[in-house]
């Protein structure tokens, strides 16, 4: 299942120029090597489109395209780096590790095992095998900290973090998602440098308001709307809660952790019920028990990745440096669903908004109190 822009259609003999979005379900003969920015023409049966969207069609393609337009040089490269990368996990890494890797680091999932995909899925931590803000934020932090070390200038530093953004966005494929998760996961990081919300949040609206005038069909987007509400909960939420747990004797590091996972499960939970009926009771805990592991695995599975299409036995041994955190993160999701855990909610409107009400509450009986004043004796 593939996402296309529709150029021009024939019916009847008649070609009709149109645009719109379109969802195509494919074989994976002549299909599964295409790259983004490729121009096809095939056959195909017509469907309405399964979403409440703004995808104007479904086309089931019947066999292989009859003509494939040349990619762009760069997704060329990008394409054999993913290749490469994928093929240097599978030889470091055992088999559930090695698909997992490439899912974390750049969100291709084509070789992560279903039962895995399922674990994930049940304990709420499939979000870390898309391209989200949290991948980017990592990578840019870690750019800022070396060019920090390395003495270099701080412009010259936030020059690099943009190549670093772009050649990311190449490499896991310029769709909307991962442009959205560019934009936000530069506004985390703005949030998480400064530590004053009073920018982020200005940054955080205007990055809503481009993207949704650069591409209209995210504000049907489910996956764009959890993403704001993340950004917006770690921006406004987790400093708050945070402090508060720090002044009741939380050391400094579990107690982000903690606020973080919180924060982003409790403004989330509204549209993850509503949309699938889906609640986790182990989210918070099973997302603070992997998040130490998540920005080593990211960093350290992006050289690897680099490495692996100019110099392989490096980039195998690099990799193999993650299986410790792999094996880590796969235990904790597999021991937790497991368990269970998961209760199974009417999916729909009414349930979203029970839940965002239950959550309001929440987050009402959870706001740090100003001290009152001394009283005057």
């Amino acid at each position: 299942m593939l996402r296309g822009d529709l150029v021009e259609f024939r019916a009847g003999g008649e070609v009709v120029y149109a645009g719109g979005a379109v969802v195509v379900l494919a074989p994976e003969a002549g299909w599964r090597g295409l790259l983004p920015g490729q121009r096809v023409v095939f056959r195909a049966r017509v469907a309405n489109a399964l979403r409440s969207d703004l995808t104007v069609a479904m086309l089931r393609a019947e066999g292989a395209p009859v003509a494939v337009g040349r990619p762009p040089w760069w997704q060329r490269a990008a394409g054999r780096m993913r290749e490469d990368f994928g093929t240097a996990a599978q030889r470091a890494l055992p088999g559930d590790a090695a698909g997992l890797l490439p899912g974390l680091v750049i969100g291709d999932t084509s070789r992560l095992p279903e039962r895995v995909r399922e674990s994930f899925r049940e304990t709420d931590l499939a979000h870390l095998t898309a391209v989200s803000g949290a991948n980017i934020t990592i990578l840019l932090a870690a750019v800022l900290v070396s060019m920090r070390a390395l003495t270099v200038d701080p412009r010259v530093g936030a020059v690099a973090a943009g190549i670093a953004l772009v050649m990311f966005v190449i490499l896991a494929r310029p769709s909307p998602s991962v442009l959205r998760a560019a934009v936000m996961g530069a506004v985390a990081l703005l949030a998480l440098c400064t530590g004053r919300k009073k920018q982020a949040l200005p940054a955080l609206c205007t990055a809503i308001i481009v993207l949704l005038a650069w591409s209209p069909r995210l504000a049907m987007d489910a996956g764009f709307a959890l993403s704001v509400l993340a950004t917006a909960g770690l921006i406004v939420l987790a400093p708050g809660w945070s402090d508060w747990l720090r002044a009741h004797r939380w050391w400094r590091i579990p107690a982000d952790a903690f606020a973080v996972a919180a924060a982003a499960f409790v403004v989330t939970t509204p549209v993850v019920v509503a949309l699938t009926g889906h609640l986790s009771l182990v989210a918070i805990v099973v997302n603070v028990l992997v998040e130490p592991v998540i920005a080593p695995i990211t960093i350290v599975g992006a050289i690897g990745a680099m490495l692996s299409c100019c110099w392989t036995p490096l980039a195998e041994l690099v990799l193999y440096c993650t299986a410790p955190p792999l094996w880590w993160l796969l235990t904790v999701a597999e021991r937790f669903a497991a368990l269970g855990a998961s209760v199974t909610l009417p999916t729909g409107i009414r349930s979203g908004v029970v839940a965002a009400v239950v959550c309001a509450l929440v987050v009402a009986g959870l706001r740090p109190r100003a001290p009152r004043p001394d009283t005057p004796s």
